[in-house]
């Protein structure tokens, strides 16, 4: 079983920054591939970021291209997303997920977070 709890979520004013951070435990955390989904008020949860473990390739949704970064400390256990030049669109609520399998779909990440929420004010 793997363990993840998020942090860093909060309001912040539109133009601004967050990082959100997720804490794993349980397995290897260096041999899982790492993602950001997040799901806004009366929408589905849509992909925001992912992170494969052992190559380092990123993957990013077309909406926040160029604005957040995912990053991860193996030694720490911890993916992080950096959030830059925040839209209200943004807000959402924000969730870790894990999976040790080669998709990277939403619906093949075996290991979820219980969420963060980030509220970006205009």
């Amino acid at each position: 079983q793997v363990q993840l709890v998020e942090s860093g979520g909060g309001l912040v004013q539109a133009g601004g920054s967050l990082r959100l951070s997720c804490a794993a435990s349980g397995r290897t955390f260096s041999s899982a591939a790492m993602g950001w989904f997040r799901q806004a008020p009366g929408k589905e949860r849509e992909f925001v970021a992912a992170s494969r473990g052992s190559a380092g390739i990123t993957y990013y949704a077309n909406s926040v291209k160029g604005r957040f970064t995912i990053s991860r400390d193996n030694a720490k256990n911890t993916v992080y997303l950096q959030m830059n030049s925040l839209k209200p669109e943004d807000t959402a609520v924000y969730y870790c997920a894990a999976t040790y399998g080669s998709s990277l779909a939403q619906n093949d990440m075996g290991y979820w977070g219980k969420g963060t929420l980030v509220t970006v004010s205009s």
